[in-house]
């Protein structure tokens, strides 16, 4: 007869049980998700390692995201300023129904002049203005102002892209300073310009295109329609985006639009960007440095004019 083997004690059995039960649960649904390995590549014959195996999981790519298409309103028309309009006999231009490309305008130019050091609002002032600057302009013997009063105004704007470029004004000296501040302002309120250069004598005698938008201050002629000298012969005006802010004259027959083919902007009810409205923040920089609007006179509108003394 065997004789029996000894049995454990119940205790130590029970302990021993619990540790299998943990090891197998451990075993069996680990701490979490398991990271996905990356395929080990096996040697070539070559004795270099081969490429990764390619995973035999098969997945539908995501599609690629359609890029935003570029914004027409930026990009000028081929044609700009290259359209002659008819003349009529007494030498002016009727108005002109604005093309569609022009209704919504909005373009960008590229700078004539290296930027600005820094990132926001920048000028800088050169008084009196240097020689070959005034070379570039439509100063003569014979000007309202002498060229010792002009300075020479670089500035930067924000374009109609929300981008930061550099422009220049040629101005009265005395006009610089507070010029800077009223800028100053549309800078901050983020108020779009197309393009802001000196305006070269040229210019006064080519053919008109009607489609012109260069903010500019000083410009040695005399006032539309009549002999006297306008306050831009003296650097004492600033013509800002003129196609978004036309002049207006007379009815009829003997109506004058400047820029013959911005008649759409006529109406300031359809607000774009770039208008000068009596409310808006163009007009207020200019009127806290003491500037008047011609959009506010009665027999006549000049909404892209403004002007030290208001005329």
């Amino acid at each position: 007869m065997r004789t029996p083997l000894p049995r454990p004690p119940l205790a130590g059995l029970l302990a021993v049980l619990a540790v299998l039960a943990v090891l197998s649960m451990l075993a069996g649904c680990g701490g979490g998700e398991e990271p996905t390995a990356t395929p080990s590549a096996a040697p070539s014959s070559s004795g270099r390692p081969a490429p990764p195996a390619t995973p035999t999981t098969s997945t539908t790519p995501a599609a690629p995201a359609t890029p935003a298409p570029a914004d027409p309103g930026t990009v000028p028309p081929p044609w700009l300023g290259t359209r002659v309009l008819p003349v009529r006999a007494d030498g002016s231009v009727a108005p002109q129904e604005t093309p569609p490309e022009l209704r919504h305008r909005r373009f960008t130019l590229p700078d004539r002049l290296p930027p600005l050091p820094g990132t926001g609002f920048a000028a800088r002032i050169a008084s009196p203005a240097p020689a070959d600057v005034i070379a570039r302009s439509t100063w003569e013997p014979g000007c309202p102002v002498d060229r010792a009063e002009l300075a020479w105004v670089r500035l930067t704007f924000r374009g109609f892209d929300g981008a930061r470029h550099t422009g220049e004004l040629l101005v009265h000296a005395t006009a610089a300073e507070p010029l800077v501040t009223a800028f100053r302002g549309l800078w901050r309120a983020r108020f779009p310009i197309e393009e802001m250069r000196i305006t070269a004598r040229p210019e006064l005698d080519l053919a008109p295109t009607g489609d012109g938008n260069n903010t500019t201050a000083f410009v040695c002629r005399a006032v539309r329609g009549g002999t006297s000298y306008s306050q831009h012969a003296y650097g004492l005006a600033v013509d800002v985006n003129p196609f978004q802010n036309p002049y207006e004259k007379g009815t009829g027959a003997d109506r004058v639009v400047l820029p013959e083919l911005a008649t759409s902007y006529l109406d300031r009810g359809d607000v774009r960007p770039g208008m000068l409205l009596a409310d808006g923040p163009a007009v207020r920089a200019f009127g806290a440095i003491g500037w008047g609007w011609g959009g506010s006179w009665r027999s006549l509108k000049d909404y892209q004019h403004l002007s030290a003394n208001g005329t």
